[in-house]
């Protein structure tokens, strides 16, 4: 069996799977993000590893049946570790700093300056402007810091007590760093650990960390990369055409294509299965926009949201909304942008304001593809997955974008993906291609209804004049 392990923004998720693709137990937590700054507490990655170890354990057969871990996360999140991998009484320990998730966007000036050595724009998000900003502006914590790791790499910090960073393919420098790069900055090379991909071992489980688990000691800890990476895999993304929209608090579309294509509105970088790459554009706050709109309604779920949507007709009522509810990435790149809803009337109501958060988030998926096509990537379907897959949704999207969509039997793609890796690193499959087609299944498909092309074509150019007209010069 294979243990796997993804920490999201608000939900640590894990399963066991044997080799053919079955998952023999699943389990989930909450996560918790501090105020305003969007911080998170290191600490509560540990305690969710340990929680969904005994309840994987308690549904399934034993621990000890595990033959490697497998770890992705989210991201770009920086967490500055304090001090070095323990295990007392209340569990595993690694002292850290209070992590800066990817919704961070206070290092705004730092990301100036590193965008300015970079050649290319680098969002304050990534690593290197958050640990610039901590040096420049909080040089006590920075000289504390023993090094910096992402969300995933810390949980295996604690596990193998080995600092490592994912690099999770070609073409991802410019949101990395290289030593000539930190000299510029003046930043400390040994805060920056040395890079594996994903599919490559941090090290081997602490004997006492196995014990204290209920795993065997000295199985290899497993890089599964950043979460799309682990996603990309877990729909079965394998040849040119076929793209990924990963669902979630953000959405990110990733399209297979035959060679590198290069525009500054998106982000280009090897696919997981050689010689392919990927082009990716990042939305930030989609689930969120929906859980704001949810809120803001005073719903109790998600489905009380979909099913109040859904009331209201397509195009509801001229409503256009741009959730850029904590600035935008792709393809805009602009952390000062902020939400704008378009077009309110006496006939607005609730359920026309619960559809035009859904309308904007799929404008905003339209956006990415669109800026994909312009720059010469061809995009036959999207194959979704993610927490915020839902059937009111996925056909506002499908109609939106034009685009067939395909919905995979396994909604955590990140997990199954995870599996993928994992197997294909213990030599179960001779290749991630040959692992995902073995063990990703499509079983439902949403195709656009051409009735709402003309509407949805109009509107979503109203949705980029909108941004154009009001972005801050």
């Amino acid at each position: 069996m294979i243990l796997t392990v993804d920490i999201g923004t608000s939900v640590f998720k894990s399963a066991l799977w044997s080799f053919d693709g079955k998952r023999t137990a699943f389990a989930a937590l909450s996560l918790s993000i501090s105020g305003p700054l969007y911080e998170a507490d290191s600490a509560q990655w540990l305690r969710s590893f340990e929680e969904c170890c005994r309840r994987l354990g308690s549904a399934s057969a034993a621990l000890s049946a595990v033959r490697a871990i497998v770890i992705s996360g989210n991201g770009p999140s920086l967490t500055p570790v304090l001090g070095k991998p323990s295990l007392t009484a209340g569990g595993l320990e690694l002292a850290a700093a209070p992590s800066r998730l990817w919704l961070d966007r206070r290092a705004e000036k730092a990301a100036a300056e590193v965008s300015a050595l970079m050649d290319g724009y680098v969002d304050p998000g990534f690593y290197l402007p958050k640990a610039l900003a901590i040096k420049n502006d909080e040089p006590e914590l920075y000289e504390k810091t023993r090094f910096f790791l992402g969300c995933p790499e810390y949980l295996a910090c604690a596990l193998t007590a080995e600092e490592r960073t994912v690099f999770p393919a070609e073409g991802f420098d410019r949101w990395f760093w290289k030593d000539a790069v930190l000299d510029r900055l003046k930043l400390d090379s040994a805060k920056f650990p040395s890079f594996i991909r994903p599919g490559e071992t941090f090290g081997p489980l602490l004997p006492a960390a196995a014990a204290f688990l209920g795993l065997l000691p000295g199985i290899p800890v497993i890089a599964g990369g950043p979460d799309f990476f682990a996603a990309i895999l877990g729909v079965g993304i394998c040849s040119p055409g076929q793209a990924c929209d990963r669902t979630g608090t953000s959405e990110g579309i990733n399209v297979c294509t035959e060679r590198r294509i290069m525009d500054g509105r998106l982000m280009s970088y090897g696919h997981p299965v050689k010689p392919f790459w990927n082009l990716s554009g990042i939305i930030s706050t989609t689930g969120k926009a929906v859980e704001w709109g949810r809120d803001l309604l005073g719903l109790a779920g998600f489905e009380e949201m979909y099913a109040l949507a859904a009331a209201a007709g397509p195009g509801a009522e001229g409503l256009v909304f741009l959730p850029y509810l904590a600035g935008e990435r792709a393809p805009v790149w602009d952390p000062s942008a902020r939400g704008i809803l378009r077009g309110l009337g006496l006939s607005s109501g609730r359920a026309e304001f619960a559809r035009s958060v859904l309308e904007g988030i799929c404008f905003a998926v339209r956006d990415v593809i669109a800026v994909m096509e312009e720059a010469g990537a061809e995009v036959r379907e999207l194959r979704v997955t993610g927490g915020g897959e839902s059937g009111v949704l996925n056909q506002i999207k499908a109609d939106i974008t034009g685009k067939e969509l395909l919905i995979p039997a396994q909604k955590e793609a990140e997990l199954i993906g995870l599996a993928i890796i994992g197997s294909t690193a213990l030599g179960e499959y001779s290749s991630f291609a040959e692992a995902a087609s073995a063990l990703v299944r499509i079983e439902g498909r949403f195709f656009p209804n051409e009735k709402n092309a003309a509407l949805y074509d109009r509107l979503f150019r109203e949705y980029r004049e909108t941004y154009t007209a009001l972005r801050r010069r």
